[in-house]
């Protein structure tokens, strides 16, 4: 092992600036709005990383499913900064702060993507990342209260979990179902991460398996803690939360140390800011004792991770003979 522990501090102060609901009705405008007044209050905080939640520019839409999707078209951002996103990128030049920001994108190819995008405090966007662990279901079940379309509206990135230096530090990203598999923070912990933004819509109804509804919060915390830990990396997620279009979703909102402690969660599920500092230094207590992964990892072992998709298929999902 090689034992260096921290060193001199390098401390970012980051924000999580949770939202309450979106519904169907409210305007871009004003809820990029919402958006500056928590970016405004974060920077009053001393903040210099703001993350905001998964599609925070809209309502949830996938709980509706459309038999045309360029019907939904009007949820999709073509660009980033848009004209409606303007004021968010200027208020956060102004303020000197960054932002991590989730929203739907259409590419110029027509390609849809659970984006979420990560801007320096001057304003330049550092880099783009679309969700991987894309959940839900990709045909219409009329027979729920509420859809969960996310396959049907998005595709799973083949792009995978990029580490940018950013903030002074090595920075991941990642999208809601993203932070329940420990391959997610393991990806980004092969490349030293030290601190990984996640924002995320969860319904407190799981309706393949109700038995899990009143663990939704534990759960919520027990992924992103363990892989905080296991990676030895700060983790920030950050919720839409409240009852949006008769949905409620999960808030608790963290940001989360490497050793696995929490060190602020929100209160309520509305509109919330919450703050940490950040001694990105202290990835190393765990990085190189612990889970040192140079010393102590054994990929040999480990060949069922890559060579098989889940216990009985190959990793295309097609089955094993």
């Amino acid at each position: 092992m090689k034992g260096e522990l921290r060193g001199a501090p390098r401390v970012v102060r980051v924000a999580g600036a949770q939202m309450g609901p979106v519904q169907r009705t409210d305007q871009r405008d004003d809820t990029v709005a919402r958006l500056c007044a928590l970016l405004h209050r974060a920077a009053d905080l001393g903040a210099e990383l703001v993350v905001f939640p998964e599609l925070a520019l809209t309502t949830f839409f996938p709980r509706w499913f459309v038999a045309d999707i360029a019907e939904a078209d009007h949820y999709f951002e073509r660009e980033m900064p848009s004209t409606t996103t303007a004021p968010l990128f200027a208020a956060a030049r102004q303020r000197g702060v960054g932002f991590s920001l989730g929203y739907a994108e259409l590419t110029s190819t027509g390609r849809r993507f659970n984006t979420q995008i990560l801007v320096e405090r001057n304003g330049t966007v550092v880099a783009h990342y679309r969700k991987v662990h894309v959940p839900g279901h990709a045909g219409h079940e009329p027979n729920r209260p509420f859809q969960h379309a996310e396959r049907y509206y998005f595709e799973p990135s083949d792009e995978g979990f990029g580490v940018w230096d950013a903030f002074n530090g090595r920075i991941g990203m990642m999208i809601c179902n993203d932070r329940r598999w420990p391959e997610t923070y393991r990806e980004m912990g092969l490349a030293k991460v030290e601190l990984i933004v996640c924002g995320y819509n969860t319904p407190l109804q799981y309706i393949p398996d109700p038995s899990q509804d009143p663990l939704a919060d534990f759960h919520n915390s027990l992924v992103m803690q363990s892989g905080a830990y296991q990676n030895g990396t700060f983790v920030v997620g950050v919720a839409k939360g409240g009852e949006e279009e008769g949905v409620d979703s999960l808030a608790g909102s963290q940001i989360i140390a490497p050793s696995g402690e929490v060190l602020a969660k929100t209160l309520g599920n509305g509109d919330e800011v919450i703050v940490a500092d950040c001694d990105l230094e202290w990835c190393k207590n765990y990085q190189n004792t612990l889970f040192d992964l140079d010393y102590y990892r054994r990929p040999e072992a480990y060949h069922r991770l890559t060579s098989q998709r889940g216990p009985g298929t190959h990793p295309d999902g097609s089955p094993r003979g």
